[in-house]
């Protein structure tokens, strides 16, 4: 066995405290040697805290992949020349029954299981993307939700979140990182002036609606057009929004 097999992968920290290997130069390597090192490398992530572990893996390099999964890694994508697997660690678990989950449900569920907070879902404030941003090759999605909360206890999830806590809008919006960091601050902005001015910042609400093949989508617009849409408006509306609309 290669002595090196007992050294960690390589890896760069993400911006969502993972690892990303990239394993596109890796010369090839046998499955032994392959699981050895990546056995170590799983063990020391999980000690430095890491909560998922992304490897890139050339298609040369395909015969390695089954080890992979064997050890609770997923595809991810694949492309013409590379897989991409990952895994979650430590207490980050990747739950299959959250594939094709809603914007909306997702941030319900993920504000109860981050701190314990049953809400309801108001409205889609606002969202950013960025291409190339994963891997310089993915796009990646943010969105600001308003949720409404049922209950006021937090009970914070300590191995996703370091604090939380209950603060007036004003003080949230001064905090240091929200002035310092761009996006962060025109997301504060946003939400103080959801909180003073509702009326003049409508975000996006959701209207139930079907696919071709019959399954539940979700069309998200204005909330001051949802009940448009959903045929309950006054004479005044209806005619402009024929004014607007061909239907065929």
């Amino acid at each position: 066995m290669d002595s090196g097999a007992q050294k960690i992968f390589n890896g760069k920290e993400d911006s969502y405290g993972g690892v990303v290997v990239n394993l596109m130069e890796m010369e090839p390597m046998d499955a032994q040697d392959f699981e050895a090192k990546l056995d170590n490398s799983l063990k020391a992530w999980k000690d430095q805290g890491k909560k998922g572990i992304w490897i890139k893996l050339s298609s040369k390099l395909s015969s390695l992949v089954d080890t992979a999964i064997k050890r609770g890694f997923t595809y991810h994508n694949a492309e013409k020349d590379y897989v991409m697997l990952h895994i979650g660690i430590s207490a980050f678990v990747l739950n299959k029954s959250k594939e094709g989950e809603g914007i909306w449900a997702g941030a319900v569920r993920e504000m109860e299981e981050e701190t314990g907070i049953e809400t309801k879902f108001v409205e889609v404030l606002a969202f950013r993307e960025s291409h190339q941003s994963f891997l310089e090759e993915k796009t990646d999605i943010f969105f600001l939700c308003e949720l409404k909360p049922s209950n006021i206890e937090i009970k914070k999830q300590d191995s996703e979140i370091l604090y939380a806590k209950w603060m007036p809008i004003d003080e949230y919006v001064n905090q240091p990182f929200n002035q310092e960091k761009e996006l962060f601050r025109y997301m504060a902005n946003i939400c103080l002036k959801r909180s003073k001015e509702k009326e003049k910042y409508a975000g996006f609400s959701t209207v139930l609606t079907t696919t071709a093949s019959g399954k539940e989508s979700y069309l998200y617009c204005r909330t001051d057009h949802d009940n448009l849409l959903n045929g309950e408006c006054d004479e005044d509306s209806t005619s402009l929004f024929q004014k607007c609309f061909c239907f065929t």
